[in-house]
This record gives C-alpha cells, sequence and structure tokens, in this order.
C-alpha cells in the first residue's frame, strides 16, 4: 500500500468508528422520546371510549396507586389488554418494549403468560375470574412529548412498571414490581410453558450465592431475622419504607463476595434499557460499599422460605419466597422490587 493509500484507509477506519460511536450513543440516548413516540402511537390506536380510561391527567389522584396483587375489577386505572384489537395490542406491546430491555419485557411478558397456567391450577377456586393473561392495564398520564412531564403504568398481577418522562429523559422507574408463582413451573400444566421455567431465576440464585459465600462471621451481621418476613416492605405504598437499612455493609465483603452482590443489582437494573441501567447503577456506585446493606433471613434450600433486602441511599431492592405456589408447593411464589429511596414517582421523599 502506498504512503498516500494508508492514511486515506486510516481516515476512513476512524470515521467509521466514529460515526459507530456516533450512533450507539444516539440509541442510548433516545428511552424517553421514543417512549413518548410510542405512547403518542398507542393512544391514536384507541377509540375516543378506549382514551377515557387509557389517557388521564397527569396529577391524576390514582397514579401512585400502585400494587402487584390481583386486584378486582374496577381497582385499577387504565384500559386492559382484552378489550384491545390486534393492532391496538400491538401498539401497547411497543410501548412497553421501549420501556424496557429486551430481558425486561421477556420477563414481563413471561409473568403475564404464566396467569394461564394459574388459571388452570385455581379452576376449582375461582381462578378464571382472577387469573387472565390479558387482564393487565395501560396508563398514560399526561400529554407524551418531549418538552413536559408524563408517565405511563402498566399494572396487573405480579407487574407493576411506573415511568415518569421530564423532557425527554426518563426521571423515573420506580416503583418497580417483578412477581411469579410458580417460581419454578413443576409440572407440564400448559404446553406453552415448560416444567422447570424460571422467570426470576438470577434474581434468587444469586443471593442465594452470596449468602453461601459468606463466612460465619459475615453471616452474623447480614442475617436480619430468623425467619424471613410474610411479604416486602411497603408494599403498595406511594413511598418506600424509610427503616434504617440492615445486614452487613458491603465494604466489609471480599472482593469475589462484592462481585456476586453487584451482579444480583445489575439484574435487576438491566431490566431497563441502558441508559436507565446506567443511571440506577451509577447512583448505586455514587452510594459507595461503606452505605449499601444486604441482609439476608431464612433458608437456601428449595421449598423453604427466603427474603433479602440491599439497601442504600439511592435505592431499595427487597426479595421474598415464602409462600407456597397454585399446586401447594411451599415457598415458591416470589414478590420482588426496586424502590428509589430518594423518592418514587418523582417525587422527592420527604
Amino acid at each position: 500500500m502506498s504512503r498516500l493509500r494508508l492514511p486515506l484507509a486510516l481516515a476512513i477506519l476512524v470515521v467509521a468508528l466514529t460515526a459507530t460511536a456516533a450512533w450507539s450513543y444516539f440509541k442510548l440516548a433516545v428511552t424517553g422520546e421514543s417512549m413518548a413516540e410510542a405512547a403518542t402511537k398507542f393512544l391514536a390506536s384507541l377509540s375516543t371510549d378506549q382514551r377515557a380510561k387509557a389517557a388521564l391527567a397527569y396529577d391524576d389522584k390514582q397514579r401512585t396507586d400502585w400494587h402487584f396483587i390481583p386486584k378486582p375489577d374496577g381497582a385499577r386505572e387504565g384500559i386492559r389488554v382484552r378489550e384491545m384489537d390486534p393492532e391496538q395490542r400491538k401498539a401497547a406491546h411497543t410501548l412497553l418494549k421501549a420501556a424496557l430491555s429486551e430481558a425486561g419485557y421477556n420477563k414481563a411478558t413471561k409473568i403475564m403468560e404464566l396467569e394461564g397456567l394459574l388459571h388452570e391450577l385455581e379452576k376449582s377456586k375461582g381462578g378464571k375470574q382472577l387469573r387472565d393473561t390479558e387482564r393487565y392495564f395501560f396508563t398514560v398520564y399526561g400529554t407524551p412529548n418531549n418538552e413536559s412531564k408524563w408517565a405511563f403504568s402498566v399494572e396487573g398481577h405480579h407487574l407493576s412498571l411506573n415511568f415518569v418522562v421530564d423532557k425527554g429523559h426518563v426521571a423515573s422507574t420506580t416503583p418497580s414490581a417483578f412477581g411469579v408463582n410458580p417460581a419454578i413451573v413443576m409440572n407440564d400444566n400448559v404446553p406453552s410453558i415448560k416444567k422447570g421455567t424460571r422467570v426470576l431465576a438470577k434474581e434468587e440464585s444469586l443471593a442465594i450465592d452470596l449468602y453461601n459465600a459468606l463466612t460465619a462471621d459475615q453471616k452474623k451481621e447480614a442475617v436480619i431475622a430468623d425467619k424471613p418476613p410474610a411479604e416486602v416492605r411497603a408494599a403498595g405504598n406511594p413511598q418506600p419504607a424509610t427503616d434504617a437499612p440492615k445486614g452487613i455493609l458491603s465494604e466489609k465483603l471480599t472482593g469475589q463476595q462484592r462481585g456476586i452482590l453487584q451482579s444480583l443489582i445489575d439484574e435487576y437494573a438491566n431490566s431497563f434499557p441502558p441508559e436507565v441501567a446506567k443511571e440506577r447503577l451509577d447512583a448505586v456506585k455514587k452510594d459507595g460499599p461503606d452505605k449499601t446493606h444486604f441482609g439476608w433471613a431464612g433458608s437456601t434450600k428449595q421449598g423453604e422460605g427466603r427474603y433479602y433486602c440491599i439497601q442504600g441511599p439511592s435505592f431499595q431492592i427487597e426479595f421474598v419466597n415464602v409462600q407456597a405456589d397454585s399446586a401447594g408447593n411451599p415457598a415458591n411464589h416470589i414478590h420482588s422490587v426496586w424502590r428509589d429511596m430518594r423518592g418514587d414517582f418523582a417525587i422527592p421523599l420527604k
């Protein structure tokens, strides 16, 4: 290659790499804009009557009335998937995809799908009314655009996802709740849900790995109760529990143990798009290992209940698996949440 051609080739390579980096940055910077575009298209696909259900004022009093339990008809705002035609459902899921990462979207839709299994398992006790794969509600609060503040939620049994977008920036993604029943599918009751399916596998297994990696002295600090609680704290409350964090400080963990803890936190954060996850993780990093606690209660054995909490100044993760599943298998029913200790729903914590 001549002396003239080499610099030219290098210049082309630099331009190409710069363009690739710029495009990657562009993709990472558009979640809020993508959500606004998808929300606008979703609302446009609805009839006037449907839009009256799905589009509410940003300051609607029920915007912060969240939960992951199977509430009765009329208790949740928004429009149910069951009320949508195929094109409207497609638009709704496009919006959900814009708000979550691929991993998060897969978890959310599998949680919805598990309602079909619960319907089969609970036929004898009224499951037909409460267990429904299409009983998930989509609600848009305010006008989706890049100049003002608006919000969006998807909620139903074992799923509560709440977003606030402020001038194109995703300002809040909490509370976010993912739950599963069964935690591990024990039988082939529904052809589409295979035995062994485990939607929130890492949320549970990484915490067990971390607890098992602790020394006897470390466990004395990490264990916060003899028995796990029945539920995560402040479920359904507009703001998280503000009790002082308990458990072992991250700074007292070894490098390997701290790596497991970070992988566990990452698993929660990575249910959201890359730039949203980065903001969450940057805040966790800023909290520092001297202010981040890991608390544990219960057993590491399958079929025996367990609970953990990870908390720092900016965040609170809670996980509980104590309830039996719908087939009666003990401790096979998970509730997990991520809360913002600075304030959920983009509302500063007082």
